[in-house]
């Protein structure tokens, strides 16, 4: 797997080009606005995926703007995939306007996703986790043949998400990171929604609100 990050928007957000090495295949993870660097990333490439991690307007403002340019190059559109929870909040924008920025409707996800899900990207298998906590339809997605996990907003290098805005859950963010997170090898590189990549056995070993054993 190669992993593109780009680093988009007014709020600092990652997001993720991941492509198969050997297949002109690729999924896009957390696209914001009309950037017009996302879509330039995946040029030569089919996008098989737009996924929504969560909800929170940071990570789908640009869904609208990403599946139109996609759709209108490639053969067969994209899929844009989320949780089956997060629907309502992709219906209010994300909550853009709690923030004061302007909101952008989404198209409705093609494919909802439950836990243990699997998306096929190439030879990579991306398993779906729902981890909730920060929103209600917070998953995560883990792929053990390149041992790599995409943890949108739940955990940070030295860092978890927030739990103040609406559906968010403090105990329920806690037991998404040891439940579903801890458990996963110690070398696993997680690649979060802001901010830099950092490994299971680190976040363990040193994250001040949620360590491990």
């Amino acid at each position: 797997m190669i992993v593109k990050t780009l680093n988009v928007g007014q709020l600092q957000t990652n997001c993720y080009v991941i492509q198969d090495r050997e297949e002109a295949v690729a999924a896009i993870i957390y696209p914001w606005g009309d950037d017009p660097a996302v879509l330039s990333a995946t040029e030569g490439l089919t996008v098989q995926y737009v996924i929504n991690t969560h909800a929170h307007f940071d990570h789908i403002l640009g869904n609208g703007e990403v599946m139109k340019g996609l759709a209108a190059r490639q053969e067969t559109a994209p899929k844009l995939v989320a949780h089956r929870e997060a629907s309502p909040l992709l219906a209010e924008h994300g909550g853009a306007a709690w923030f004061g920025f302007t909101p952008r409707p989404s198209p409705q996800p093609d494919l909802l996703v439950s836990d243990g899900d699997v998306l096929r990207l190439g030879g990579c298998a991306l398993r779906v986790l729902h981890t909730p906590g920060h929103s209600p339809g917070s998953i995560s997605l883990y792929c053990a043949s390149e041992g790599v996990l995409f943890a949108g907003d739940l955990l940070f290098r030295r860092g978890v998400g927030r739990t103040d805005l609406p559906g968010g859950d403090w105990n329920a963010l806690h037991q998404s990171i040891v439940g579903s997170l801890y458990v996963l090898p110690k070398e696993t590189v997680v690649y979060p929604g802001h901010g830099p990549p950092t490994t299971i056995g680190e976040e363990k070993r040193a994250n001040p609100f949620v360590q491990g054993r």
